[in-house]
């Protein structure tokens, strides 16, 4: 089996990302500040595949998705994958990294994913 190898930290393309995302969910301020503390958190944090899955009540993609297989092939290549970007709440938010999630989820679901973490915190 293969086994996934993670950089250090994020990419700075998957900012950018996690925004658009983020900006579908709450006003574009507010986005903007979350991502803002994500790029402040250097810290990573590691949690298994299936409990980001679980958490975000995101359904697992498969293999034959065309992301997910991008990713499967970098793995193969040995290409390292990005950490995910994530915002803690009910349900989680996946800002960034659903289809590395996924691809992980396919090679074990016991992976640890290496993330970056913050809280959604409604501004008033």
């Amino acid at each position: 089996m293969v086994a996934e190898h993670w950089k250090e930290q994020p990419e700075e393309k998957d900012f950018p990302a996690a925004l658009n995302y983020l900006s579908l969910l709450v006003a574009p301020r507010e986005a903007k500040i979350i991502v803002k503390a994500m790029k402040r958190q250097s810290h990573l944090v590691h949690f298994l595949a299936k409990d980001i899955l679980r958490a975000s009540s995101l359904p697992l993609l498969g293999e034959d998705d065309h992301e997910v297989a991008k990713d499967l092939y970098k793995v193969r290549t040995g290409e390292r994958l990005s950490p995910v970007l994530l915002v803690r709440g009910t349900p989680l938010w996946v800002a960034d990294g659903y289809h590395r999630i996924c691809a992980s989820y396919q090679l074990s679901e016991d992976e640890l994913i290496p993330c970056r973490i913050v809280s959604h915190v409604v501004s008033r």
